[in-house]
């Protein structure tokens, strides 16, 4: 049988999750049990909050400045209509994809027949841009509004929110992050996740620990996910490598970049800490620099995007044969990627999202010292 490869941290699993289940019968099933309390009363009767991806988080700036949040899926726009049953949702959707799995198809249906019946005016709701890890959190203010502009196939199913403020990943407990690590483009936010977030977003102190949130998922839920379980637990693993990812400090980032280019067949040289001089890492097939390519690395490991002035300090006085690698964990403002784009030599912009790839890529052959700055472990399953 076939198998597929998850990357995970151990150390990371999240606590209140301490029972995995697989189960096969054909294809497997995982159940994320929590260990712990049943909610609080009165985060049941909270405000419902929704996530709302966009585009895997590309369409974050698009929701913020357009003041909506939205779902693509034109395929269903006609019927796109509140009172459809999930049923006409599915047919319709099935009738346009074929080449999509049923189980596909009834995901994909049910998220926008709650997209369409289930969400009010009123109700909470939150986008993540994975390059900051920031989440947008608002107000639904507007009903459900079609537009089909082939030029922005992602803001199909569009709701005006008054978007009112940003919080950081790194902010949340650890059930709340593994509550928002879902792979589905739109979901609800289980009550206690939610209130957390509020919590947060209104800095009102909070001496409790974050209560525990559940996997919660109603009856007619619970089959239709089970098609996207494990590209549901590859997002979970690829978010907790990038908390342990960011928690390391300057000196251990510039030593994992360091270890990623030698297993990527370089040998590398680290500058020793000093006056910032646009160069953290030399790398180069011999490690010498006599051999091309000679690649300039310079480590940014901070909170916030790098700008264009930063991107041109780094490109200045590099000599024609040399090539860059700008690592910026907070990322790149759009103005430092068209500077890079436009620079004399080539040069590669790394995210956070970038070196977590890399870190996953090239594990099996990155050497020890390297993986004990974030150890990880290798899950099997059924392909």
């Amino acid at each position: 049988m076939p198998f597929r490869l998850v990357v995970f941290r151990p150390r990371r699993e999240p606590s209140s999750y301490d029972i995995m289940r697989v189960h096969l019968f054909g294809r497997a099933f995982v159940n994320l049990l929590e260990v712990g309390d049943q909610q609080d009363g009165k985060l049941q009767a909270m405000t419902k909050m929704w996530m709302v991806r966009g585009d895997s988080g590309r369409l974050y700036e698009q929701f913020r400045d357009q003041k909506v949040v939205s779902l693509g899926w034109g395929e269903l726009a006609h019927v796109a209509k509140p009172g459809i049953s999930r049923d006409k949702l599915a047919h319709e959707f099935a009738s346009r994809r074929p080449d999509l799995k049923p189980g596909s198809v009834l995901a994909g249906a049910s998220q926008v027949w709650r997209y369409i019946n289930k969400v009010e005016k009123g109700d909470k709701v939150l986008t993540f841009d994975p390059s900051t890890r920031r989440y947008l959190v608002g107000t639904i203010e507007g009903d459900l509004t079609v537009d089909q502009n082939p030029a922005q196939p992602g803001m199909t199913l569009l709701r005006k929110t008054r978007w009112e403020h940003e919080i950081s990943r790194d902010d949340l407990g650890i059930s709340t992050k593994n509550s928002l690590g879902s792979a589905m483009t739109f979901f609800q936010v289980p009550p206690s996740a939610a209130a957390e977030i509020l919590r947060i977003g209104s800095s009102r102190p909070d001496s409790e620990e974050s209560m525990r949130s559940t996997l919660e998922r109603s009856d007619d839920e619970s089959g239709e996910e089970a098609e996207d379980l494990l590209q549901d637990l590859e997002v979970r693993a690829v978010e907790f490598i990038k908390d342990s990812v960011s928690k390391l400090d300057w000196d251990e980032m510039q030593e994992l970049l360091a270890g990623i280019l030698r297993a990527m067949g370089y040998k590398t040289r680290v500058a020793p800490r000093g006056p910032d001089r646009g160069a953290d890492i030399f790398a180069s097939p011999d490690g010498l620099g006599f051999e091309n390519p000679r690649i300039i690395v310079e480590v940014k490991h901070r909170s916030g995007p790098m700008g264009s002035k930063e991107v041109r300090s780094f490109l200045g006085g590099r000599h024609k044969d040399d090539r860059g690698l700008y690592v910026s964990t907070g990322g790149f403002s759009k103005d430092a990627r068209y500077e890079a784009d436009r620079a004399s030599i080539p040069v590669t912009l790394w995210e956070l999202d970038d070196v977590v790839r890399a870190l996953m890529d090239y594990y099996e052959t990155i050497d020890s010292e390297t993986r004990r700055l974030v150890p990880l472990k290798r899950l099997y399953w059924p392909a």
